[in-house]
């Protein structure tokens, strides 16, 4: 089943005078339970497919589908509930607020459930401290902890709010190689046990070679669709498989 799926998207912004197409006709697909990542060069458009299929934007042409719904024509108040039920972030700069401790830090969007009862949302925050390894540094504020301990606090508030989709734009982008190679298996550890989909904004290489999907972009447009198998990637051309399909309907 797709998890998200991106329907002949455009997307402009106006900068000055001038239109910007930073979106161009973008189809993708992306199924339950994948490691996918997006990659391209600064300005090639990653991080704006990124911001649309996490409901922080809206398609200028097109539709987004996330979870079987339509997102393109919601308001701005049922795409924040969307985004807190369905959606975690991971961003590079770790987002956490630092007046609040690790706990309350992952405890924060579960505030937004009034379903929740407070013994829940302590359950819930110690468990995903757990999963990414840092129970016994609940109470430490972020200054009180290293880069990759900050990142592994952002990714347990990512999932605790047992989100089908985890975004990360650029999430190792500020931390050390070894660091990052940390929190890149942390991740996929997490996605092979919980089958949380992730995906991932990312011109690093060590983030491709984790991922089991590839999706490249360049100048606003899908170059190349791979998917990982034994003897490498395997490039798919969505856009030439469904002619094919449709000419052989024809035929």
């Amino acid at each position: 089943m797709s998890v998200v799926r991106v329907e002949q998207v455009t997307k402009e912004y106006r900068l000055g005078e001038q239109t910007v197409k930073a979106l161009d006709g973008v189809s993708l697909r992306v199924e339950e339970g994948v490691f996918l990542a997006i990659a391209g060069p600064s300005g090639s458009g990653k991080s704006t497919l990124l911001n649309l299929i996490g409901c922080i934007d809206t398609p200028t042409e097109g539709k987004v589908f996330i979870d079987g719904q339509d997102v393109s024509g919601q308001t701005p108040d049922q795409l924040a509930d969307l985004r807190a039920r369905t959606i975690g972030f991971v961003f590079q700069t770790f987002n956490l607020l630092p007046v609040l401790t690790a706990e309350e830090n992952v405890e924060y969007p579960l505030l937004q459930f009034p379903e929740l009862a407070p013994a829940e949302r302590r359950e819930r925050v110690a468990h995903f401290l757990g999963v990414v390894g840092l129970a016994k540094y609940a109470r430490h504020r972020p200054n009180q902890l290293s880069g990759g301990q900050r990142q592994r606090v952002a990714v347990a508030r990512a999932l605790a709010t047992h989100p089908k989709i985890v975004l990360a734009d650029e999430p190792t982008a500020n931390l050390d190689h070894k660091t990052g190679d940390g929190i890149l298996q942390l991740m996929k550890d997490i996605n092979r046990r919980l089958g949380t989909t992730f995906i991932f904004s990312t011109h690093d290489k060590k983030v491709m070679a984790k991922a089991d999907r590839l999706v490249r972009i360049e100048d606003g447009r899908i170059r190349l669709l791979g998917i990982r198998a034994e003897s490498g990637w395997v490039v798919v051309d969505e856009r030439r498989r469904r002619r094919a399909q449709g000419e052989a309907s024809r035929a």
